[in-house]
């Protein structure tokens, strides 16, 4: 009997690693190993050798990052050990081992000043250091491996972890007033969707390389998102528009972080959905919990 390929997937406690969990039975052709930081530790050479080594992957989903942004800041060393220099390794051992990488990148790479949707072969420009770690991790893995698809994504969210819709739902049932953010704005990602893009293009027969967008269709200020999440939930509480200049943070953010989808639907033929159907959707899983 023909073995079936196996498939690493890193950060399986994300967003991202934990919709692939949920939805990996569907690809059943494949061996799905997921791994989380104490399995995988991407600061360890030696740890992302022996699962090489262990698992003989055909396929390296990345999953795994720092994405404490505001952190980053001064935590340097650690964001770029883990953004760029695991990524260069990974991407290495890929190399070595014949493996397909895919490898989840950002809209941070963009410096925000563009005013239609970021083409994948635009110039970047990240405008703070988690930023740069991901533009450094997405140069390595394409120089490192041939057999690279970088995926960069933006405003993901899930039933999983700590995201925007969560952390809107908790504030909104602790108080009667929150204010929100309205000039920066771009396209919510829900990781559901994004894991399924991620399993379809591993399933692919045909694959193409290099960089990808993918995020929901449409574009949102932070305040929109804020008022849908109310309207969906019922919410009492009153949204209150600000500028980014009132809410002061230590990372500089994008202003305009929308990212053009065209080049994985004409490659992989894969069609994201419009971003409120699939906040319907999340938010519904997120009342049964």
């Amino acid at each position: 009997m023909k073995q079936r390929p196996t498939i690493i997937v890193s950060g399986k406690n994300g967003q991202v690693g934990s919709e692939l969990i949920l939805l990996h039975a569907s690809y059943s052709q494949f061996q799905w190993i997921f791994l989380d930081r104490e399995e995988l530790d991407l600061s360890s050479e030696a740890s992302i050798s022996g699962a090489f080594e262990k698992y003989q992957p055909a396929y390296f989903v990345n999953c795994a990052a720092y994405t404490a942004v505001d952190k980053a800041e001064e935590e340097r060393g650690l964001a770029e050990k883990i953004n760029a220099q695991a990524v260069a390794f990974i991407a290495e051992k890929c190399k070595a081992f014949g493996t397909t990488l895919i490898h989840l990148s950002t809209d941070y790479v963009f410096d925000g000043n563009g005013t239609s949707p970021y083409k994948t072969d635009e110039p970047t420009n990240p405008v703070n250091f988690y930023g740069a770690t991901k533009r450094a991790g997405e140069l390595c893995a394409l120089q490192n491996n041939p057999k690279t698809v970088i995926i960069r994504t933006a405003w993901v969210y899930s039933t999983f972890g700590k995201n925007f819709v969560k952390t809107m739902l908790r504030l909104m049932s602790e108080r009667n007033e929150i204010s929100v953010v309205k000039d920066q704005v771009g396209s919510p990602t829900y990781a559901r969707d994004l894991a399924f893009a991620l399993a379809k293009i591993v399933s692919s027969e045909k694959k193409h390389f290099g960089i990808y967008h993918f995020t929901n269709e449409g574009v949102i200020s932070w305040y929109d998102f804020a008022i849908a999440i109310k309207e969906i939930s019922g919410s009492g509480c009153k949204v209150n528009a600000i500028p980014t200049s009132a809410f002061p943070t230590p990372a500089k953010r994008p202003q305009y972080s929308v990212l053009d989808n065209t080049n994985l639907q004409k490659d992989y033929h894969i069609q994201p959905r419009n971003w409120k159907e699939s906040l319907q959707e999340c938010m519904s899983y997120l009342q049964r919990l």
